[in-house]
């Protein structure tokens, strides 16, 4: 294996992998995520602990403003196509969004975190372990 972090070593799932399925970026054990977009303190099967990882609120911010644009550009469109009553658009719009954006803070979230595992990137000040 060359020296290139983005390269998996044997055994670690893709950075898609991560995403997709929850998986323990070091390991590849389903023990990512603890509720629907909270990542569990550590890896049960390597000990891996994820809490070392900032993923902070970047995914999120981004999300919101990705999501809100698809959905109102959508909303737009529907409305004037079609002209539905107000409580299409509810019933349209509000699952959608919710969907969107949990799906996507889990996948963005995870592929952050398996980014920052792979690159070894730490926050300024820590000292470096691993």
């Amino acid at each position: 294996m060359s020296g290139d972090p983005r390269t998996n070593e044997k055994g670690q799932p893709s950075l898609g992998e991560v995403a997709l399925f929850g998986l323990c970026p070091k390991c590849g054990a389903k023990t990512l995520f603890a509720g629907p977009v909270r990542f569990a303190a550590r890896c049960r099967a390597c000990g891996l602990d994820y809490a070392t990882f900032n993923v902070g609120d970047g995914p999120a911010a981004f999300l919101t403003l990705i999501v809100g644009g698809l959905i109102a550009v959508l909303a737009i469109w529907v409305q004037l196509a079609a002209e539905p009553p107000f409580w299409v658009h509810i019933v349209l719009w509000v699952p959608l969004t919710t969907l969107l954006v949990v799906g996507g803070l889990r996948l963005s979230k995870a592929a952050l975190l398996a980014s920052e595992y792979r690159n070894r990137a730490r926050e300024a000040g820590r000292d470096d372990v691993n």
